[in-house]
């Protein structure tokens, strides 16, 4: 095992987000937080249209006379439609603000032509079957789509705010009775996001925190509403929270730009959703079956590597992928992308090996230089790293000594980066593990663009990604470019997979781990992952044989951990059976699976599926986040309990075990408690 010193990836890089300056702006029902003062748009004043713009002009108090008209403020609201059921609202206090600056996410451009029609007490707004009815007396809207109310932005919800500390814009959306709020990126914490306060923002927290890896500003509810906040700096939602009844969207400047999806079901939403921000390419075959890790301090080199692979084999259980994790370079070097030749003297012998047993090879990689690598003066002459705003290179000491940052708003760093990364291809690696890419400086802090760091800072994860996976795509070929990222924001589904990241080796930890993959499936993502039997410390055998269930029956499973290798026979032989028996179930349902992946590609429907987006109509299963669908007919409910109790839920259907034994007809839905050894997790197809 592993006899290096503790070095943990909850190590972070230390970075200044400054003040907080996200907070809640009352004081109740009745007053102003002190600091604040709120100016929300009051009337429409002015209306301009043309074919695929309406422009409203809303002062933010009631104009009853012609003196009241020479001040502001006025905000500024612009309504277009980049496709059918999908309205646009830009709005803005002062035009010239660096905050209308276009967003760094990149959108599917192009807008519909919309119809629009005005009254003396109203603006009407059509795209597809939907409208947005807009009141010209008390600014706000209602969206319908056909005779179905979404939502609505009340009088007072759409305001700019002037703070202590800066300029606010501010918008709130209306929640019907019953209505569940779902998504904005994976969320450990409960599920269902009403009563909580997110901040969109991603940091390096673990799996046990508030904070995420993956922060995506879109959320979805069950009355069929889509809402995606395009804005890459930070975003604060108060979700049934600040106000019980509304959404709460604020971010810092004189801008707020967002979208509304009028969907006529959460998959609808969601189609809608990707077809704007995009959506999961073709994965290769070979990405859905297991993947073994040498886990991350443990001490390995090629006797190792080769004693589990045909460990693995003699016991029957197929690999599909060999992952080398941080050790694969020496050590203090991360990154230099050159494989330590004390332990592993002929690298390209050693993945020629793990090519003629059918492997594919998968190596850890992050977008961070130490200043022992013998890339950091190239990359520092070259101008390739982040520098603070006096010219000097952006430093810390944390992860890896005096390490710097590649600056991917660089195309020349980019191209520099990727050049390293085809050489391993060349000597025989087929995917990367691309770790970290979560805290990226916003304070002293200069991109080689000019790009505000502030808006850089959640938008670097898809430039990083997007550069790794443009170089699979090319040197591989489409169809057969795979990522195991850990960082993300909206747009990066179009480059899987993701997984958890960081979490502890129990069964708390192994139901957060759920809880942030099925959120993740309802932030546009069709592939998620997980570190079977959990990252830190070693769980006990029960743990890991439950846990590898869980993970076999997920979209892509994957054997790593921390400090302990992971292959079965290092907790107990029962582990081994277990491993094998759900590998090859897993291997069984592949045809299956490849309709799922075509649904991904197609429509951007998640893999893993909420039992919501199912079951939309059982309100039973708004609340269900320990069990999902597996594609839109297997129904997976994982194990969480030492002595094999398992309580999960059927709705109204007929549905048959796995093994074909077990028929259950219901004619509505209904839990069962039960106790369940390890080959016998819950898993049932409907009819």
């Amino acid at each position: 095992m592993g006899s290096n010193p503790i070095v943990s990836t909850k190590l972070i890089i230390p970075v200044v987000l400054g003040k907080e300056f996200f907070m809640k702006f009352t004081d109740g029902a009745w007053m102003t937080a002190e600091g604040f003062d709120i100016h929300p748009a009051r009337e429409v004043r002015f209306v301009k249209t043309d074919d695929v713009k309406v422009t409203l002009t809303a002062p933010a108090f009631h104009i009853y006379n012609r003196g009241m008209t020479l001040s502001g403020p006025y905000i500024t609201v612009e309504i277009s439609s980049p496709c059918e059921n999908v309205f646009r609202i830009r709005a803005y206090h002062f035009k010239g603000d660096k905050s209308l600056l276009p967003s760094y996410f990149r959108l599917n451009n192009g807008s519909v032509c919309l119809k629009a029609e005005e009254s003396s007490s109203t603006v009407s707004i059509t795209s597809g079957d939907s409208t947005l009815i807009v009141d010209k007396d008390n600014y706000g809207f209602e969206l319908k789509r056909g005779s179905s109310v979404i939502t609505r932005s009340c009088g007072g919800a759409l305001a700019y705010i002037n703070g202590s500390n800066g300029t606010f814009m501010r918008e709130q959306l209306s929640l019907g009775v019953g209505e569940h709020v779902y998504g904005l990126g994976e969320r450990f914490g409960n599920f269902i996001k009403n009563g909580q306060t997110v901040d969109i923002i991603n940091k390096d927290g673990g799996t046990f925190t508030e904070q995420s890896y993956k922060n995506i500003p879109f959320y979805i509810t069950d009355n069929n509403l889509g809402v995606f906040v395009n804005h890459t700096e930070e975003i604060s939602f108060e979700i049934a929270s600040e106000n019980v009844s509304k959404v709460q969207f604020s971010v810092k400047g004189e801008c707020l730009d967002y979208f509304l999806f009028a969907g006529n079901s959460m998959k609808d939403v969601i189609r809608l959703y990707t077809g704007l921000t995009g959506r999961a390419p073709k994965l290769p075959d070979w990405s859905f079956g297991l993947w073994l890790s040498t886990s991350f301090t443990t001490d390995y080199d090629e006797k190792t590597v080769l004693s589990f692979v045909d460990g693995m084999k003699d016991r029957g259980i197929d690999l599909s992928v060999f992952h080398f994790d941080c050790f694969w370079m020496k050590d203090s070097h991360w990154c230099n992308f050159l494989w330590d030749r004390d332990m592993f003297p002929n690298p390209a012998g050693l993945l020629a090996k793990l090519h003629d047993r059918g492997l594919h090879v998968c190596v850890w990689i992050n977008p961070y230089i130490a200043q022992q690598s013998e890339l950091f003066d190239e990359a520092v002459s070259n101008g390739y790293l982040i520098k603070k705003n006096d010219g000097s290179i952006w430093q810390t000491d944390l992860w890896q000594a005096g390490m710097g940052i590649v600056d991917f708003t660089n195309k020349e760093a980019a191209v520099w980066y990727q050049n390293k990364l085809k050489a391993l291809l060349d000597m025989g690696v087929d995917c990367f593990k691309t770790d970290f890419g979560e805290r990226i400086p916003v304070e002293d802090a200069m991109f080689s663009d000019g790009s505000d760091p502030l808006r850089m800072h959640n938008y670097y994860t898809y430039l990083y990604n997007k550069t790794v996976f443009d170089l699979l795509e090319k040197e591989k070929g489409k169809g057969e470019a795979v990522l195991f990222a850990r960082s993300a924001t909206a747009g990066c589904q179009k480059f899987p997979v993701h997984w958890g990241g960081d979490c502890h080796s129990d069964y708390p930890s192994m139901e957060q781990t759920i809880r942030g993959g099925l959120s993740l499936m309802l932030s546009g993502f069709s592939y998620w992952s997980h570190d079977i039997g959990g990252f830190e410390d070693k769980s006990t055998p029960d743990v890991y044989k439950r846990w590898a269930a869980f993970g076999l029956l997920s979209s892509h499973s994957r054997l790593h951990g921390s400090s302990s290798y992971r292959v079965p026979w290092n907790y107990d032989e029962e582990s081994v059976d277990v491993l094998r028996h759900y590998t090859k179930l897993k291997k069984s349902l592949m045809s299956y699976i490849s309709t799922a992946r075509e649904e991904a590609e197609c429509n951007g429907l998640p893999v893993m599926r909420p039992m919501v987006i199912e079951f939309q109509d059982d309100p039973v299963c708004a609340f269900l986040d320990r069990q999902y669908m597996l594609g839109e007919k297997i129904l997976v409910a994982p194990v969480f309990d030492e002595d094999g109790w398992v309580e999960f839920y059927l709705p109204a259907g007929t549905w048959t075990s796995a093994d074909g034994k077990d028929v259950r007809v219901l004619e509505n839905g209904r839990f069962f408690k039960e106790q369940r050894s390890y080959l016998e997790m819950p898993v049932y197809i409907r009819s």
